[in-house]
């Protein structure tokens, strides 16, 4: 009675807890510390190769996928436990305030015949242990298990998946940083040049050099170059921060990306079907569907199983007693129980039909997806050749602009219009160097969808113990040899580079 009067009386008392102030921030730092623990150093620029090794190495998605996995794992040796006999051990105290007793009469005559007595002392302890094993729950307990490796499988398939999405997000982001690397800093120089052009123009307006419709249309001409410089900037800036999240790198981190070598995009696929039927057999969401499969028909199996006999096997069922007035205080029980629910067998034929109804979802399920990877496959390779043909345009234009500017600033002269065309040759030519390396990375994040749509795996199996140069290296190798391997050979793309003459330092050509 005081122990059921103290929990309702601490029942009564639970109220809502908050954390405290102290208590999230010291969460949040010891958040921000495990985010980027355990991480080698950056030594050197970044080749393609080591910033995919450290994005699949470090990235949080991928680290909790792996986590998802060892926790699938841990389930699957759990379930194998669920097999095994049941093996209980017991004990006990009883006591009571009295003695406990009975009396006995006389059937015929319904008088007492014995005086009350008792068998069982006020006060005495039990202990037992059990070994039985019920083959119904064996039955079901296996196909829970089979359903469990069944969901391992499926985990490392959906990590697979994060793999290849990672390495495709990373190629995407990588490219895309080098190219603000390359010419982040030459966007800031002409766009300080503009603005100070720009301040001038006004300031020769004021001074009535240049007539106001002139002056005006040159201002116009320098806030459409102001405009479209500071829009690429904003996408070079976001180009490196999304590559620094792939990285899982601190913010603030310093890096910088390999430049001594571009390589050329691979050569167009020359046989799709091949790329089809290779992506048939590996896509992670195809086998992700394919064990999904197994997992509901082991479901069926299990409920079918239930609906037969149930044999208990009581193999060893040891008792003691310390009451003294057993004449044996200890003893050993065995036998065998059947039991079966009979209206489980009127399910039979239902459960049957679900069976082949869910054969039959599965099935078209997995080929409607197919149908979607036959069809991502096709339409990777279309993407891929229009961005090849948008890079070669993209480089045709860098050439012609980077010619108009070369004239620009062999033709400029003294006039305030002439020094204007060089900053708008000088704006146009950048802006076309940008687009090119623009279409390389959409070619580059093209290729990679083509890949991914494939379904090909690029890291070895074990990687937690790899360093990032050695998974740099691994999964270079990997990618080589699918390549060669699975894609047809053919002309590469070559990635040729416009010149522009360097800019020479003179001073300013406007009048004042």
């Amino acid at each position: 009675m005081t122990a059921l009067t103290l929990a309702l009386a601490g029942c009564s008392t639970i109220t809502p807890t908050p954390f405290t102030e102290d208590e999230i921030k010291e969460r949040v730092a010891t958040d921000r510390a495990e985010m980027y623990a355990g991480q080698e150093p950056i030594q050197g620029p970044l080749s393609f190769n080591e910033a995919a090794a450290r994005a699949l190495k470090y990235n949080l998605d991928y680290r909790l996928k792996l986590m998802e996995n060892a926790l699938a794992r841990g389930l699957l040796d759990v379930s194998r436990w669920d097999m095994m006999p049941r093996v209980l051990a017991g004990a006990g105290y009883s006591t009571r305030n009295n003695d406990s007793g009975g009396r006995s009469i006389n059937i015929e005559t319904g008088q007492e015949s014995l005086a009350p007595s008792t068998s069982q002392e006020r006060s005495h302890t039990m202990a037992n242990m059990e070994i039985s094993w019920n083959l119904l729950d064996f039955g079901v307990s296996y196909y829970r298990a089979q359903q469990k490796a069944d969901q391992y499988l499926m985990a490392r398939e959906r990590e697979r998946k994060v793999i290849q999405n990672v390495l495709q997000d990373t190629r995407n982001a990588y490219w895309r940083a080098l190219g603000a690397q390359k010419l982040i800093t030459r966007v800031d120089s002409l766009i300080t040049r503009v603005e100070e052009a720009l301040e001038q123009s006004r300031r020769v307006e004021k001074q009535g050099l240049l007539p106001q419709p002139v002056a005006l249309g040159y201002q116009r001409a320098l806030l459409d170059a102001v405009g479209l410089l500071s829009l690429r900037r904003q996408e070079l800036e976001l180009a490196r921060a999304e590559l620094s999240a792939l990285l899982s790198l601190p913010p603030g981190t310093q890096y910088t990306l390999a430049e001594d070598h571009i390589p050329e995009l691979p050569p167009m696929p020359a046989d799709l079907e091949k790329l089809e039927t290779i992506a048939l057999q590996r896509r992670p969401e195809l086998m992700e569907e394919w064990y999904r499969k197994r997992v509901t028909a082991n479901d069926i199996k299990a409920a079918m199983v239930q609906a037969l006999p149930g044999i208990q096997l009581d193999f060893l069922n040891v008792q003691y007693d310390s009451n003294r007035y057993l004449y044996n205080s200890s003893w050993v029980d065995s036998g065998v129980r059947l039991s079966w629910n009979l209206f489980r067998l009127a399910s039979l034929p239902a459960l049957k039909r679900a069976h082949e109804a869910q054969n039959r979802t599965d099935d078209f399920r997995r080929m409607a997806l197919g149908m979607a990877v036959l069809t991502q496959v096709r339409i990777g390779a279309q993407r891929y050749a229009l961005s090849r043909s948008d890079l070669k345009l993209a480089e045709e234009s860098a050439r012609v602009d980077a010619r108009l500017l070369n004239y620009a600033r062999a033709a400029r002269s003294s006039r305030v219009d002439s020094e204007l065309e060089v900053i708008r040759a000088e704006a146009r030519q950048l802006l076309s160097e940008y687009q090119q390396y623009a279409s390389y990375a959409n070619a580059q994040s093209a290729w990679g969808r083509l890949y991914n749509s494939v379904g090909l795996d690029v890291l070895p199996d074990e990687i937690a113990n790899l360093n990032v140069a050695t998974l740099a290296q691994a999964i270079g190798k990997t990618t080589s040899q699918w390549e060669d391997s699975v894609f047809a050979d053919g002309a590469p793309a070559p990635l040729p580079t416009a010149r522009v003459e360097p800019v020479a330092k003179s001073a300013n050509t406007i009048s004042k």
